[in-house]
């Protein structure tokens, strides 16, 4: 794995850990979905509960593959197990990243619009100047938005343990890219 790759997969975990007690629950990913989706405020209903699907399967997906102890919840060194091993991981990554990309397209243009993106990643957790420098790193179009298929591919990038100097190394705080 990367050194790019830890860290993403670093911070990954803190910003899934919703409620900050050191592990992930199921909690925590109902917290994620309810700031996710509420910044989805012109997206129809369906696209909501695809979103809130997408949270829970990925939950799931966490708790079946990577709880070793079944304490139900997943520790950092549990969860780095699921950027080592993406086979286990990428129909859930992808059905993640579809849904999170439909709710930054709410018209169905097939193009997501900076202040959506931005409010949307930063009910996520990141930081606001890290996501203008991943915006930029998609190259916007003219009217300063991106393809929903650019956002997906960088979605299921950032959780690849090959990658390196990817657009999603914008979003780790101190990562050269």
């Amino acid at each position: 794995m990367t050194t790019e790759a830890t860290r993403r997969v670093a911070l990954a975990f803190s910003l899934f850990d919703a409620n900050a007690n050191g592990v992930l629950e199921a909690d925590d990913f109902e917290l994620m979905a309810d700031r996710v989706v509420g910044e989805a405020h012109a997206s129809d209903q369906a696209a909501k509960d695809a979103m809130r699907g997408a949270f829970r399967r990925y939950w799931t997906t966490l708790l079946t593959e990577l709880d070793e102890n079944g304490d139900g919840e997943i520790s950092f060194e549990e969860f780095t197990a699921c950027v080592l091993s993406p086979e286990r991981f990428d129909e859930t990554v992808a059905v993640f990243a579809e849904a999170l990309a439909a709710l930054g397209d709410p018209d169905g243009d097939g193009l997501i619009e900076r202040p959506l993106f931005m409010a949307l990643m930063t009910a996520i957790g990141f930081e606001p100047a890290n996501i203008d420098a991943l915006f930029d790193a998609f190259e916007p179009t003219d009217g300063d938005r991106i393809r929903v298929e650019t956002w997906v591919a960088g979605i299921k990038d950032y959780y690849a343990p090959g990658k390196a100097g990817i657009p999603g190394d914008h979003l780790v705080v101190g990562t050269p890219v």
